[in-house]
């Protein structure tokens, strides 16, 4: 009673914990949710498996708990998204461990009935190691990419479905007829799968590949919860899952992209990643200091600010904050615009404006920022490539064709902080770089606007 309980009170919490991170404003309060309801989970898991095994859970939940906040308090900012993907990794391997203990000592979690393992335990079995398997190995790949470690390779579309395809037909048979080397087949195909499903995207879907990742560990979790007979696994990954779907699909509508096409698509995994300049020598661009910089946010009247992967690689965010408070002390409108895939993950960029306390009334999303351009004196856009490239409005050639940009193009002028004329991580040169009205600032984006501020 008392652990049944326990766990009703921290699926509530999960819940609010929810429903907090879908505000900046009340993302801490979320966050804290989250931890009493993890902090009761433990408990009333602590409480339900007995004084024989008691020892040996608290031991788990040392090394775990240990463990994590390790990772957790060293991992830079910067790194965030792999940090991530790999936590999601760790959440489908736990959901195949799990899935092998039912399936090779089925009567320790009482599913076994006259006739044998009952048919709904080994579909939840059979999914639960597929969609955990996935899950891992997409997650590891995603983190090899994320860090740089890995660059991808083109997967025919044919062969993900083809393997996709089998991956069902083998866990109906499995269901059908309980012999073990079936779901040990499944299973290993299934980490294969979710390796070759996730070579092949490119680096500008990589926020909605770890969304969608996310999802996964969600429906792995749920399947945990099935077998294991556990009402708050069940109902927190089902959240998990839900959520992580929705976000991904509000992600790839961003981005006027299916979720599908992102999921199946090939042949952009050579295009990103690329650091080399323009192959066109033919294009010029107009290269300023900081003092010219300087000179122009002075003597604008509004600025709107376009965070990208720039300004996490550089840290560039509490440099940012501190020359937006300069120039509103100067009568200046400062605002910044977030794309809904701007950075390496969802929120990526909020996640880092929060960090250096920039007030959450100034942070605006596309849909309700971009007509504000047109009127703008000033967008200082800070490493944001890919989702400020007008070819995404006109070349059907390009591999972000389609994807609605940030309109930085109609400020009267726009400041673009780089390290280089490289490509962005989409592999796509961007045709802002050599627009009349775009002065580039080459360099590292903080020391950049530190100068700026010190002119100011």
């Amino acid at each position: 009673m008392v652990v049944d309980v326990l766990y009703l009170i921290a699926a509530v919490c999960f819940i609010f914990a929810l429903k907090g991170l879908s505000s900046p404003q009340f993302a801490s309060r979320g966050n804290y949710c989250g931890i009493v309801g993890i902090v009761l989970a433990c408990v009333a898991t602590y409480i339900s498996v007995g004084v024989s095994c008691a020892f040996y859970t608290l031991i788990a939940i040392a090394i775990g708990g240990g463990i994590g906040s390790c990772i957790a308090t060293r991992v830079s900012m910067t790194d965030l998204p792999q940090m991530v993907a790999g936590f999601h990794s760790l959440v489908g391997l736990a959901a195949v461990l799990v899935a092998f203990s039912a399936c090779f000592a089925p009567e320790l979690f009482e599913i076994i009935g006259i006739n044998g393992v009952y048919k709904s335990s080994l579909i939840e079995m059979g999914l639960g190691s597929a969609i955990g398997a996935v899950t891992f190995s997409g997650s590891v790949i995603a983190f090899l990419k994320l860090d740089g470690r890995y660059k991808g390779s083109d997967v025919p579309v044919f062969v993900n479905t083809f393997l996709l395809s089998f991956v069902i037909c083998l866990l109906i048979y499995f269901v059908t007829t309980e012999i073990v080397s079936v779901f040990i087949l499944l299973t290993f195909l299934s980490f294969v799968l979710g390796a070759i499903l996730i070579a092949p995207i490119g680096g500008a879907d990589m926020p909605v590949i770890v969304s969608m990742l996310n999802s996964y560990s969600g429906w792995a979790t749920s399947g945990i919860g099935f077998t294991l007979h556990n009402d708050l696994l069940i109902i927190t990954g089902a959240i998990v899952g839900s959520s992580g779907a929705i976000l991904s699909y509000i992600m790839c509508k961003g981005m006027n992209r299916s979720l599908l096409d992102v999921i199946f698509c090939s042949g952009q995994a050579n295009s990103s990643n690329k650091n080399g300049d323009s192959s066109d020598v033919s294009k010029t661009c107009k290269n300023g200091s900081a003092e010219d910089a300087a000179f122009i946010l002075k003597n604008a009247s509004s600025v709107i600010v376009v965070p990208g992967y720039g300004m996490a690689t550089s840290q560039a965010q509490h440099a940012l904050k501190e020359m937006g408070d300069i120039l509103q002390k100067e009568g200046v409108k400062v605002r910044y615009a977030i794309h809904p895939v701007a950075g390496r993950m969802p929120g990526h960029m909020n996640v880092l404006l929060a960090e250096a306390s920039v007030s959450y009334e100034d942070v605006c999303e596309l849909d309700e920022i971009n007509r504000d351009f047109a009127s703008c004196d000033v967008a200082y856009v800070v490493g944001a490539n890919d989702v400020t490239n007008p070819a995404a409005k006109h070349d059907t050639s390009s591999s972000i064709y389609g994807m609605p940009i940030l309109e930085v193009g109609k400020a009267k002028t726009v400041l673009f902080l780089k390290r280089s004329m490289g490509v962005g991580y989409a592999g796509v040169d961007n045709e802002l770089f050599y627009a009349q009205n775009t002065m580039m600032l080459l360099g590292d984006a903080k020391k950049t606007t530190e100068d700026i501020i010190k002119a100011l």
